[in-house]
């Protein structure tokens, strides 16, 4: 066997060393419970052959408490780059077989160099995450390799999406780098997030909680607001991110990818000529006219479970990548609360930073009233959505399906906040307040002096819905640009974005704005 065939042998045996990770017992035990491998997971969210390993031979230098006799290659984290439905991506996957995924110094390395390499190269990053925290043996140096990782999502940061998998336990400091980055996926009953866990809890405040009910996937999506997706498992939560990316640019400078669809751009839906309820107090499902309007129906909700008073997500509008804000009439009659608006917010400004025109969908009567909401910062948080709004330089199209009252009418998206294209149904309703409100004030003696006080308030009441509740004041003044026949609804939102493609429209030089936070 000549020079070259040992060599060759020699790099097959640490490529095998390398790809058994903790070895064949923990790998096994891994697997319990339908929970897929480090890097069986790189291979169910990657285009088949695609993955190219970075620092497959990297191991940690730690020499404390004997350390330095227990070296396995790649230090428990995965990482490289390899391609989703064609395009390029960077990952990296933890490997809790391996030291229980643990940060070291030397895996935090590894994440930071997959991390420039995505920036560099324009490419979105996305982060497995499954470990048991700082290794401990290494001390401080194990949380600066955390503040290096935080620095980088902070200044990726709206340049490339960066999307983060929580695929088995992330706690303490681990879990302020998924909570920098877009979107947060988790599985149900195998992941969790907490930044203390339920034994110092207990200690703390006395509190007994498992760490399902405090940080696991429903726990993050439905209470917290803190994850975006709940996978059922390993697998569906991978396939969910491969979808979620065909909505999303590479990186800040380039525009969505554009898919074919066979749905035509003109299509007529009759059936939302009746869609709108005549009782303005009736309750509709906003879902299902989003279903109507766009590509084959399809829309990718995000944050389904939680704040769902106002709905957001991708759907296409002939072929093109659009971000859908709507209120939802079904839960607390589509008004705007703290949770809606951050919610609404933080989805708003995601899409202008990386060129994803925006359709907003307004049903809305005003922001959720109370003592809790006041107390808690409803006005703080409501700017937030009317700041992301006004900030936002994407193409923005408004539909007014019915009502628009009040400080809610603007910071949906209105012509006031730079709303490009503002339409509005013949049911649109704008104004101040509701009818029967708005009588009960401005006619408050009236009532009182009148013969018949319920009658004249009924009267009352009447002429100011035809006189303020209609589109056309509105229009009169050029804050809607066009009322419209439900049926056309799907034509006229695809003719709008058309007419927008090439849209330019920038904010005042700066830093950057001090968004109410």
């Amino acid at each position: 066997m000549d020079l070259n065939e040992l060599k060759i042998q020699n790099l097959d045996k640490k490529n095998e060393q390398a790809m058994a990770g903790g070895g064949p017992e923990r790998l096994r035990k891994h697997k319990e419970g339908n929970r897929l491998t480090a890097r069986e997971r790189v291979d169910v969210l990657l285009d088949p052959g695609s993955f190219v390993e970075v620092d497959r031979f990297v191991t940690h230098r730690c020499s404390n408490f004997a350390m330095e006799k227990n070296k396995i290659p790649g230090d428990g984290v995965i990482t490289g780059y390899g391609r989703v439905n064609g395009r390029l991506v960077y990952v990296y996957s933890q490997d809790f077989t391996v030291f229980g995924g643990s940060m070291s110094r030397t895996q935090a390395n590894k994440i930071c160099k997959i991390m420039d390499m995505a920036v560099k190269n324009g490419a979105p990053l996305i982060g497995i995450n499954d470990s048991g925290g700082a290794r401990i043996q290494e001390g401080v140096e194990a949380l600066g390799g955390y503040a290096d990782i935080f620095l980088r999502n902070t200044l990726a940061s709206g340049v490339v999406p960066q999307i983060s998998a929580i695929m088995g336990p992330c706690a303490g400091g681990a879990v302020y780098s998924p909570s920098l980055t877009d979107f947060i996926f988790m599985v149900k009953d195998t992941s969790y997030m907490f930044v203390t866990g339920p034994d110092v809890i207990k200690a703390v405040t006395h509190e007994e909680v498992t760490k399902e009910e405090l940080g696991g996937a429903l726990a993050h999506n439905q209470k917290s607001g803190v994850a975006h997706f709940a996978a059922d498992n390993d697998k569906h939560c991978l396939l969910l991110i491969r979808e979620m990316l065909n909505f999303l640019p590479s990186n800040n400078l380039d525009d969505p990818p554009i898919l074919p669809t066979k749905d035509r751009p003109d299509r007529i839906e009759e059936s939302l000529n009746s869609f709108i309820p005549d009782s303005s107090k009736k309750p509709y499902n906003m879902l299902d006219l989003i279903q109507k309007i766009v590509d084959e129906g399809y829309f990718l909700e995000v944050q389904k479970h939680y704040a769902q008073n106002v709905i957001v997500g991708f759907a296409r509008f002939n072929g093109r990548s659009v971000g859908i804000v709507a209120n939802q009439p079904q839960v607390l009659a589509g008004c705007l609360n703290i949770a809606s608006s951050i919610k609404a917010a933080r989805f708003v400004r995601f899409c202008d930073a990386f060129n994803i025109p925006i359709l907003t969908l307004v049903d809305v009567p005003g922001f959720l009233p109370g003592t809790d909401q006041e107390w808690h910062g409803i006005i703080t948080h409501g700017a937030k959505l009317l700041y992301a709004y006004a900030e936002a330089t994407v193409p923005k199209v408004t539909l007014i399906t019915r009502k628009a009252y009040g400080g809610a009418y603007d910071v949906m998206s209105s012509k006031h906040l730079r709303g490009d294209i503002n339409l509005a149904y013949p049911s649109a309703e704008i104004a101040v307040m509701g009818a029967e409100g708005a009588v009960n004030i401005i006619f408050r003696n009236a009532i009182k002096e009148a013969k018949d006080p319920e009658a004249e308030r009924k009267r009352l009441t009447q002429d100011y819905e035809e006189k303020f509740a209609n589109p056309y004041v509105a229009a009169e003044v050029g804050y809607v640009d066009e009322v419209i026949e439900p049926a056309i609804t799907r034509k006229r939102i695809i003719e709008s974005f058309e007419m927008l493609k090439n849209k330019r429209d920038t904010n005042p030089p700066k830093k950057h704005g001090n968004i109410p936070l």
